[in-house]
């Protein structure tokens, strides 16, 4: 992925590799920061609105200021015709700004698409499950640029020869990704984690579940332990930038055939057509 764009509060666009967050900014020495993605196509950012309704809740947990959709939706109009490409990402980033001075940063980049994400998406991705054994804590939805936990364990995932992982709460129930929600199918029925668990309010989740039930889809959310996942007919995550991904094994196990599903194709494909319609 490569920054193409970066636009700041109060400077409008700036050079990629100019700096835009001071070193005492709360952000970077406290990780108390909020943030959104959000997949662009033909140009348009994918339910921005819905992304901005859940960052200003992610910033209200963290007692950061009340968020301006007004200036997000600028610098993201701003950052985007400055990049120039019509297919790309979004990251929305608000810090409390440098210590003790009150005044918060708000930035917007752009950045391409990972260039492996469409192979990827034909093999499907394969999961490792690692134990959290924690109740839903006081940031449990909300999106912080706290994220190392998250990194670590897909750093994991990879040295245990596997691509991604998927989180297991109290008595081993399915959460979610590092960074996604997780699906998997048996017959015609989806299944997904309950938001309940303290797990994200994914945006693309959302959309999945309009498309899914439109498709023919019962969808159920609940609360299911690792088996359920583990002896699904298939399995798949969501989320802004991969969209909808094939899970084909867990913990080295295959997920039904081993391959991607039909529900993960068709769902994908209903959620690009959703999406550049508009």
């Amino acid at each position: 992925m490569t920054l193409l764009a970066l636009a700041v509060s109060g400077r409008g666009v700036v050079r990629s590799d100019e700096p835009a967050v001071f070193a005492d900014d709360e952000g970077f020495l406290r990780g108390r920061a909020a943030f959104e993605t959000t997949r662009v196509y033909a140009g348009r950012p994918f339910r921005l609105d819905a992304h901005l309704d859940r960052f200003a809740n992610s910033a209200a947990r963290l007692n950061l200021p009340e968020l301006d959709r007004a200036l997000f939706h600028g610098l993201t109009e701003q950052a985007l015709a400055a990049a120039g490409q019509p297919d790309c990402f979004v990251r929305l980033y608000m810090t409390p700004g440098r210590e003790g001075r009150g005044q918060p940063v708000s930035l917007v980049l752009v950045e391409s698409l990972p260039p492996e994400l469409e192979e990827t998406r034909k093999r499907g991705i394969r999961v490792i499950s690692l134990p959290l054994g924690l109740e839903p804590s006081l940031l449990g939805g909300v999106k912080s640029t706290s994220y190392a936990l998250n990194m670590v364990a897909v750093d994991e995932a990879k040295r245990r020869g596997s691509d991604d992982a998927v989180f297991l709460g109290p008595q081993g129930v399915v959460m979610e990704g590092p960074t996604t929600n997780f699906w998997w199918r048996q017959g015609n029925v989806l299944f997904t984690p309950a938001l309940e668990l303290g797990i994200l309010q994914g945006v693309t989740r959302g959309a999945l579940i309009e498309l899914a039930v439109d498709a023919g889809y019962e969808v159920e959310v609940g609360v299911y332990p690792l088996d359920a996942l583990a002896g699904a007919e298939e399995a798949f995550t969501s989320s802004a930038v991969r969209e909808v991904m094939p899970v084909v094994a867990l913990d080295g196990e295959p997920i039904g055939d081993g391959v991607p599903g039909p529900a993960a194709k068709e769902l994908q494909a209903e959620l690009r057509r959703s999406a550049l319609s508009g």
